[in-house]
């Protein structure tokens, strides 16, 4: 009797063993593999207000993205993927550059939004890229920042490189693109680079996952994310814990604004507010009352812009 109880027992093992690997082999497949994201559909902390829909997706920046004369870049990351970036010269002279990264499931031209002011009011160069795994740009994974902060720091490098020594850099990320530029943060950054604006990032890739895994599935942390963990640094070559943008803004010198609604429940405001108290750089945030999920520049413009100028005037001359 005690070897069948003994059997039995081993048996469940292999089969949890199996259904865990099996449900982290199908989150990195629905998540992280570069695929169409339909889970996404419908997702009600995805919901913005009309006013902001009618924005993001009609809005006049858009046509004015198509409208510009976009020098297409190359560049190849350093593991071998070739990466798409777009240059746009500022009609004054000028040494100011905004780098920008977009947020998941994005493409460099999204970014439009903000660049128009960069470009148009503040008189910046503009440069923006498909993250590696979007737009046009090579990988069969999503990177959420990690890997993809080794690629900012590239085009960065070629920014100087094409403009010049006194280039004055600023990285502005939303989303997924946040948290990449606060992931650079991190790193030895060129001293080109003067200042950084995150909106709405989530504090480390891990914390994100256990976050949405409970929101959207009612699954447990444990142990689905150590599996699909596991599975990531096996197919995409990084873990979930290490991709972490709270660890490297501890490390961070240049300083950051962070932006980011009160109403997010796609990336809890908590993030930001928990990033701010351990950025080791000189920090500035802004909150915006009633803005969800990457919102904020919609519902309250001319307070997302004052705040941002003012920023910029400290640090970029």
């Amino acid at each position: 009797m005690k070897k069948l109880w003994l059997r039995i027992f081993v048996g469940l093992i292999i089969i949890l063993a199996v259904a865990n690997f099996a449900i982290g082999y199908y989150l990195y497949d629905l998540a992280i593999e570069r695929n169409v994201k339909d889970f996404l559909n419908g997702n009600k902390d995805l919901e913005v207000s009309a006013e902001a829909m009618e924005v993001f997706t009609a809005g006049s920046w858009r046509d004015w993205v198509r409208n510009q004369d976009f020098e297409e870049w190359e560049l190849t990351s350093f593991d071998g993927l070739t990466l798409k970036g777009y240059f746009l010269e500022a009609k004054e002279p000028t040494n100011k550059t905004v780098v920008f990264a977009h947020g998941y499931l994005g493409r460099a031209s999204d970014m439009g939004l903000f660049g128009q002011y960069y470009y148009k009011d503040l008189g910046y160069n503009m440069f923006t890229a498909d993250m590696r795994g979007h737009g046009e740009s090579e990988g069969d994974y999503i990177g959420f920042g990690w890997h993809d902060r080794l690629d900012l720091i590239d085009w960065v490098n070629r920014i100087i490189d094409e403009l010049g020594e006194d280039t004055e850099i600023v990285l502005h990320g939303v989303s997924m693109g946040a948290a990449t530029v606060l992931m650079a943060s991190g790193e030895e950054l060129p001293a080109n680079v003067k200042a950084i604006v995150a909106d709405s990032p989530y504090s480390n890739v891990y914390d994100l996952f256990a976050y949405q895994l409970n929101r959207m599935f009612k699954l447990p942390e444990i142990p689905i994310l150590p599996t699909t963990g596991l599975v990531t640094d096996w197919k995409a070559g990084y873990n979930f814990k290490e991709a972490s943008a709270l660890k490297q803004v501890k490390k961070a010198e240049v300083p950051i604004l962070y932006i980011h609604g009160s109403d997010d429940t796609f990336v809890p405001t908590a993030m930001t507010k928990r990033l701010v108290e351990h950025t080791k750089s000189e920090t500035e945030l802004l909150l915006v009352e009633g803005a969800s999920h990457g919102e904020s520049i919609v519902l309250k413009p001319k307070m997302y812009m004052n705040k941002l100028t003012s920023f910029l005037n400290k640090y970029v001359q």
